[in-house]
């Protein structure tokens, strides 16, 4: 109860001198207001919660005619931003393995290759040697839906992944077929469970202890694409995405940019 009471009380102070509170558009402001203090999108949802219980009381008891908060948008609107790493911890994340060892250049070749692509874990592990075209640098991926998607491939990623065919993959193999790219020690497709657990370690060893998971990893390259200029339909074919409304989420990188643009080359920015 005493996050709901701090959740009005924080309320009745936004309510300026000589005004209705049981108005949507204080309501409305006092909403602004908790995006503006940066409050986490969860805290938000509550307050909203702790708002629509309130009135809808004062409704049912006849003490407002009409409820205000009905006008306000659902909580489940408000997403919270998907968690990225900046390019210093991804470079030294990339660069944990020991590639003095096969698995190491395995593991560097699928960290690079991640970070590259974008794919979602479960599309990584099922990528076959055949899938990625080295010479022209793009991977062909199956997706959801068993939709096929090409996604280019950057020189880094192939640089690892060549290495990784020299040196490393073979030695994993022992002589064994596979038509897998990135394989266990025993000689199959890598698993997503034993994926997790190797950038876990990577991560830790990087400095990077909490919440890392693959698809940090996949904000990170929608995220950095964005921040360098990528538009959201690119980077929906590329991620994936059967609607761009899924893709939306990034749209915060796009606000930045734009406010970044008008500040630094408008007149009377």
């Amino acid at each position: 109860m005493g996050s709901y009471r701090l959740d009005l009380e924080r309320f009745a102070q936004s309510v300026r001198p000589g005004e209705a509170f049981a108005d949507a558009e204080v309501l409305r402001r006092h909403v602004d207001s908790l995006y503006k203090a940066r409050m986490a999108s969860r805290s938000i949802a509550r307050h909203i919660a702790t708002i629509r219980n309130f009135f809808r009381f004062l409704a049912e008891t006849g003490a407002i005619d009409q409820d205000p908060s009905e006008l306000l948008a659902s909580p489940k609107q408000w997403q919270s931003l998907p968690k990225y790493l900046n390019q210093k911890q991804l470079e030294e994340l990339v660069a944990s393995p020991d590639v003095s060892k096969p698995q190491g250049l395995r593991d560097r070749a699928m960290l690079e290759f991640l970070y590259a692509t974008g794919l979602r874990v479960s599309e990584l592990c099922r990528v076959r040697v055949s899938d990625v075209e080295r010479n022209l640098g793009y991977v062909r991926v199956i997706g959801k839906g068993n939709k096929q998607r090409i996604v280019p491939v950057g020189k880094s990623a192939l640089k690892a992944i060549d290495d990784y065919l020299d040196h490393g993959r073979g030695a994993l193999l022992k002589g064994r077929g596979s038509p897998y790219l990135f394989i266990s020690h025993r000689g199959g497709a890598m698993l997503r469970q034993s994926f997790w657990k190797l950038l876990a370690g990577y991560g830790k060893k990087a400095g990077i202890f909490h919440g890392l998971t693959p698809h940090v990893i996949r904000h990170s390259f929608a995220t950095h694409l964005l921040e360098g200029g990528a538009d959201l339909r690119s980077l929906q074919t590329m991620l994936g995405h059967a609607d761009i409304s899924t893709t939306q989420i990034y749209t915060h990188v796009m606000r930045s940019r734009l406010r970044k643009t008008v500040d630094e080359h408008h007149p009377r920015a």
